[in-house]
């Protein structure tokens, strides 16, 4: 039977070197061991070391483990603002984070520019400096990416606020300055081509103050999964609950696969393919337009493009009988556009193959 690729933006297609530490994970017993054991305790140190290399993260930044990423949309308003956050919004998930802030009853500002466009940092309307700044780098459901040069300039238009990163779509690709951001987020079932049930919190010392002084003031922060509760945990390579240990296990070792193969080769690959991806859905303007009309702002590891004269399922129908699934439109876009994921996974033989089923559908 024909291997099936999925380059959806997920779950996604599970990182090629899964299978097999899956089953060493069973045959070290790593689903029944105790969460509070050595072995764990070695488990977890193990895969932040492998994240923290990864990443060249500073020392002074701390690695925790949630449920999800959308789990930290809400730990993140809870434990970093007692009052005011700004959202940079372009699409629905930067949205969802802005609307999390709403629910939560802080004084939530946004900038919402137009889906499938980025933003003018020059345009920039006047905001005054937030508690917590809230940027997506990569917003899934639009194939926009955020330049990381204008994240930057952001730290330096808004010095006093905590500057925190969705990086749910794009990491570990971005070759981000970590002492230009405050903390930073993902979930594992996209680039790093896990099962789903896991999300990495990365956040500095300055957040670990802010929230403590909540806390101090006697403002809820949530419960034990608060950053004082989840930096007291990680000390001790411990999390404050049961936590998906075959998940943070799987993840210290795909982080140790791409730590062997290399980051730059892993984002040199990522630009092939993506430019792969941009030129063939170029080349058949009465098939396809590209939804991102800034070249600036397409993202490399989400690429969307509208369908044209027939529906987007058809496309996506033909591209299954080859064993290849592609995405489709995220929400309202769903029956007039596509979504290609391209994870660290993905070869380029598959974005080749791809390639020529644009051209003969």
């Amino acid at each position: 039977m024909a291997h099936t690729h999925f380059l959806t933006p997920g779950p996604s297609e599970l990182f090629y070197t899964v299978a097999d530490h899956m089953k060493t994970a069973l045959k070290e017993n790593i689903c029944e061991i105790s969460h509070r054991s050595k072995q764990f305790q070695q488990i977890v140190h193990h895969t932040i070391a492998q994240l923290r290399e990864l990443f060249q993260l500073p020392d002074h930044y701390y690695i925790t483990f949630t449920a999800s990423a959308t789990e930290v949309w809400e730990r993140a308003i809870q434990n970093l603002s007692e009052e005011s956050t700004l959202h940079l919004v372009n699409g629905s998930f930067s949205k969802k984070f802005y609307d999390f802030s709403k629910q939560l009853h802080r004084q939530a500002d946004k900038w919402e520019v137009p889906l499938g466009c980025g933003f003018d940092i020059t345009q920039m309307p006047t905001f005054q400096s937030p508690e917590l700044l809230c940027i997506t780098h990569n917003e899934t459901s639009t194939g926009v990416s955020m330049p990381l040069a204008d994240i930057y300039a952001l730290r330096q238009q808004f010095p006093d606020a905590l500057l925190i990163v969705d990086a749910v779509s794009s990491a570990p690709y971005p070759a981000i300055d970590f002492t230009q951001i405050d903390s930073l987020f993902f979930s594992v079932q996209k680039c790093f081509g896990l099962p789903a049930g896991l999300g990495v919190w990365i956040f500095n010392e300055r957040c670990v103050a802010k929230a403590e002084s909540l806390l101090q003031k006697g403002k809820s922060i949530g419960t034990y999964h608060s950053i004082p509760s989840l930096v007291n945990a990680i000390r001790k390579n411990e999390t404050p609950e049961t936590p998906n240990m075959l998940g943070i296990y799987l993840l210290g070792k795909v982080a140790e696969d791409m730590n062997r193969r290399g980051i730059k080769t892993i984002r040199q690959e990522t630009d092939g393919k993506a430019a792969i991806a941009y030129h063939s859905l170029q080349q058949y303007p009465d098939k396809f337009s590209l939804f991102v009309s800034n070249p600036n702002h397409r993202s490399p590891t989400v690429i969307v493009a509208n369908v044209l004269n027939r529906p987007a399922a058809n496309f996506i129908a033909f591209c299954k009988q080859y064993h290849i699934v592609v995405g489709s439109g995220y929400g309202n876009l769903k029956e007039t556009q596509i979504r290609i994921a391209n994870f660290p996974t993905h070869s380029k033989e598959t974005f080749r193959h791809l390639a020529d089923l644009m051209e003969k559908w």
